[in-house]
């Protein structure tokens, strides 16, 4: 998906024009994959641009850090502030996604990462429904990869590194491949771990039902639609999903900041209920998107609004 470019790129404490915004071709994170990032989203709500969980995309950024052994050159307070400022200094007809990485730069090579030269930047732009809108509405088509989601013996999956994110690059590549619209990942005991870049659910005689994160990241946008469920009296049931329950789930779709909440109408090429957005499918989305668009005020604590 192509970026809608924005004036300005957040760039070690400076606002610097979008297209100067450079590395080194030695920089130690293209190399070895110590990175970590976050995605972040703001909607236009009718009292301007929004950010969605601010303060804890930014925490996870520090968690993810810590997990990895990167010492940050700023603190949460100053991330948070970095962002909002990018926002206020750019220019958006629609919602946002925001993208801060920390990240190992230039002046060292090989895998000893100390003596590396910490670096921070934050970009932002347009952004629309990552598997689309029809998708949004009418479902998308998944593939459980024959890649396994790395194993917590051999990675840190609770840090959202870049290096994590080969395995979910490889096994998305592999389902579009194959015709689908996206991967579900298992983890190495054959349980559902989470897809390329999303938690998953499924639906059950009304029940609502998730994976515990042993083997995965924690999802912001996953504990959001469990609160949001609570809410609305939907029971909601954390333990693990082998994959013929899937197969057998009246409901299925995936949330993520990036994808929101993504209705699943096929998986592995059996149709998941009646083939189309479940009831209570639609009714965690609708509530959803009153949540970040600012409409549901008691949820309006996860809402950082950024005043031009």
């Amino acid at each position: 998906m192509a970026l809608a470019e924005s004036q300005f790129i957040w760039f070690e404490g400076k606002l610097i024009p979008w297209k100067e915004a450079k590395v080194h071709v030695l920089t130690h994170t293209l190399h070895y994959g110590n990175g970590v990032f976050e995605g972040t989203r703001a909607y236009k709500t009718d009292k301007g641009l929004a950010i969605f969980r601010l303060q804890d995309h930014t925490k996870r950024l520090l968690n993810s850090a810590k997990i990895v052994a990167i010492k940050p050159k700023y603190t949460q307070k100053e991330l948070e502030e970095a962002q909002i400022e990018l926002l206020r200094a750019n220019t958006y007809n629609g919602n946002v996604y925001i993208r801060p990485i920390i990240f190992l730069g230039y002046g060292v090579m090989g895998v000893n990462h100390r003596d590396a030269p910490v670096q921070t930047a934050i970009a932002s732009w347009e952004w629309g429904a990552y598997l689309g809108e029809e998708g949004l509405a009418n479902g998308i088509k998944v593939k459980i990869s024959s890649f396994t989601r790395n194993s917590v013996k051999s990675t840190m999956g609770k840090a959202k590194a870049a290096a994590n994110y080969l395995n979910s690059q490889m096994a998305k590549y592999e389902a579009l491949d194959a015709g689908y619209e996206e991967a579900l990942l298992l983890d190495d005991e054959g349980f559902v771990a989470e897809g390329s870049g999303e938690c998953f659910f499924i639906v059950r005689e009304g029940k609502l039902i998730t994976p515990p994160n042993d083997n995965s990241l924690e999802s912001i946008t996953q504990d959001s639609v469990i609160q949001i469920a609570a809410k609305l009296n939907i029971a909601v049931e954390r333990r693990r999903i082998s994959r013929d329950e899937i197969y057998i789930a009246d409901e299925a779709f995936f949330t993520g900041t990036a994808a929101e909440v993504t209705p699943i109408n096929n998986v592995d090429g059996r149709v998941i209920g009646n083939g189309k957005r479940g009831e209570v499918t639609k009714k965690l989305q609708d509530a959803y998107f009153a949540v970040v668009m600012g409409e549901d005020k008691s949820f309006e604590h996860f809402l950082t609004y950024i005043a031009k």
